[in-house]
C-alpha cells in the first residue's frame, strides 16, 4: 500500500487504541468511543491511516454529531498536491 500523502511504500502496521470524541459543549461529558484499529504509519512522512471497525463505526453513527467545519481536510489536500508535484506525478 502506498502512502496517500507522500506515495512512499515504507509503511508499518501497528495495533492502536484510539478514543474518538465528539465536538461541541453538549458532548463535554460524553466519554466518546474507544476503538482498537490496525494503524498504518508511513515511516517517511509520518502520515497515519486507520479503518474504524464495524462495531465501533455503528456506535459512532448512532450518536449525534455537530457539523463544525473541518480545517484539516483542505490542508491535507494541499499537502498531497504539493508532494505529488514535487515527485513529478
Amino acid at each position: 500500500m502506498m502512502c496517500p500523502l507522500c506515495a512512499s511504500a515504507n509503511q508499518a502496521e501497528f495495533t492502536a487504541e484510539i478514543n474518538i470524541h465528539f465536538h461541541g459543549r453538549e458532548n463535554i461529558d460524553n466519554p466518546g468511543v474507544l476503538v482498537f484499529p490496525k494503524l498504518f504509519v508511513c515511516l517517511d512522512c509520518g502520515s497515519s491511516l486507520f479503518i474504524t471497525p464495524g462495531t465501533e463505526l455503528s456506535q459512532l453513527a448512532r450518536r449525534p454529531v455537530t457539523h463544525e467545519v473541518s480545517t484539516l481536510e483542505p490542508r491535507v489536500e494541499e499537502a498531497v498536491s504539493r508532494r505529488r508535484m514535487a515527485l513529478g506525478a
